[in-house]
């Protein structure tokens, strides 16, 4: 039997990205997401319900992440479920499903690491805080008098 385990979420990061490391050195990063789903009722009213999901990613990604998302920024997320259960303090049996972090992509405005550009690119105007030039109005081509 074939099996399938991939999930897509797109929300708000609802704390600020906790960063660890594992024996190996490798990178861990850990977050909340909250996924929002909007909907009108059978009487009319607009309804809104809130999921809110944990992830983790590793390595390189995880680095990313910690550096250039914080609590409220928008992500789009990519990758699988995973289910961890471990024991309790108090003896019980304590289980939750996770996200594991394949791909993510940023959305919204670009903002950098706490407001700085990333690596190797220079940061835009509208980045630094100033109003960016608007383009200049198109040239009108030669020839425009074709009647069609």
């Amino acid at each position: 039997m074939a099996s399938y385990n991939k999930i897509i979420l797109v929300g708000n990061l609802t704390r600020d990205p906790q960063m660890s490391y594992l024996p190996s050195q490798m990178a861990v990063v850990e977050f909340g997401l909250a996924v929002n789903r909007r909907w009108r009722g059978p009487d009319g009213q607009q309804r809104e319900e809130t999921c809110f999901v944990d992830c983790r990613a590793y390595g390189k990604q995880a680095e990313t992440i910690n550096q250039y998302l914080a609590k409220g920024k928008s992500v789009l997320i990519e990758g699988r479920l995973q289910y961890d259960t471990w024991e309790g303090k108090d003896g019980t049996k304590r289980s939750k499903h996770r996200v594991v972090v394949e791909r993510f992509q940023f959305l919204g405005a670009p903002t950098g690491p706490r407001q700085a550009a990333p690596p190797g690119r220079a940061p835009q105007p509208a980045e630094q805080g100033e109003a960016a030039e608007p383009a200049p109005p198109p040239e009108e081509a030669p020839g425009d008098d074709i009647p069609f």
